[in-house]
């Protein structure tokens, strides 16, 4: 039996990974910024499911919902990261202020639970750190830079705290996701931008597009999803890369191969960046 520790725990991808453990029979610490919200989402508290007040930018509920975790089941085994918000519209259309708060939430906020619970995983010698990245966490999208730029950052965090974290038997894994038939393309858990510039009407026209004609028709199923998750905390070999959907399929494999490409056609130039050889 595992114990999960699982931020954004209300609904979604969160509560859906949440469900899965639940129901193979494993022990749940939900969170989110309501524990109220947390309840009606998964249920009221029982043997295998705690509830907890979690604001990821808040560091005292943080260590308050990981002492409760501890006080109650004595010890974490999979921690996953999957708190977070979208932010909408062009790089120049987005406030100082709002990049912050995407900042502080997607990246800070991953940074700062983690924190909290490896010394207890350190401890254990054993543990799994899953961090919700995106598809855009690998490939960048018009009207998407400053949601991209968050979760570029967590995949480049967990692939290096991979390699730090193997000595103590500590995985990591990143996951990215594809578009899931969650509330995630909601006003709800989507930031627009501050400003509309003329000259980014057409960014702004693609990103709303691009959100209005998949939402609620999204081919990811969140409860595959969770059952994936709860298999991939379970298997003995864990990626340090996970892709999850067809779609993210299609698109990372179709930029991983531009990006080969580009390298073999700029070859040359690279190449002459270094001293010759021998010097």
């Amino acid at each position: 039996m595992k114990t999960w520790f699982i931020t954004g725990a209300t609904r979604g991808l969160g509560q859906a990974t949440a469900l899965a453990a639940l129901e193979a029979g494993d022990r749940v610490i939900a969170t989110g910024r309501d524990r109220a919200v947390v309840s009606e989402a998964l249920g009221p508290d029982g043997d295998r499911l705690l509830s907890a007040r979690l604001d990821v930018t808040d560091q005292s509920s943080i260590d308050a919902a990981v002492r409760d975790s501890v006080e109650r089941f004595g010890r974490i085994d999979v921690l996953v990261n999957n708190a977070g918000y979208g932010q909408l519209g062009a790089f120049e259309e987005i406030s100082p202020e709002a990049v912050e708060r995407q900042f502080a939430t997607n990246v800070f906020g991953v940074f700062a639970v983690t924190r909290a619970i490896l010394p207890l995983m350190r401890a254990q010698r054993a543990g799994h750190v899953i961090t919700i990245s995106s598809m855009v966490g690998a490939v960048g999208v018009d009207g998407g830079s400053i949601y991209a730029a968050t979760k570029f950052a967590v995949s480049g965090w967990s692939e290096s705290l991979s390699h730090e974290l193997a000595r103590f038997g500590i995985k990591v894994t990143a996951v990215y996701p594809g578009y899931f038939r969650t509330d995630f393309l909601d006003r709800s858990s989507m930031r627009l931008a501050d400003l509309s510039l003329e000259d980014y009407a057409r960014t702004t026209a693609t990103a709303t597009e691009r959100r209005s004609s998949r939402n609620h028709r999204q081919a990811g199923d969140p409860a595959a999803f969770g059952r994936a998750m709860v298999e991939l905390a379970r298997s003995p070999e864990s990626p340090v890369w996970l892709v999850a959907g067809r779609d993210a399929l299609r698109t990372i494999g179709e930029r991983n191969a531009a990006q080969t490409s580009a390298m073999d056609a700029w070859h040359t130039l690279s190449a002459s960046t270094d001293f010759p050889e021998g010097a």
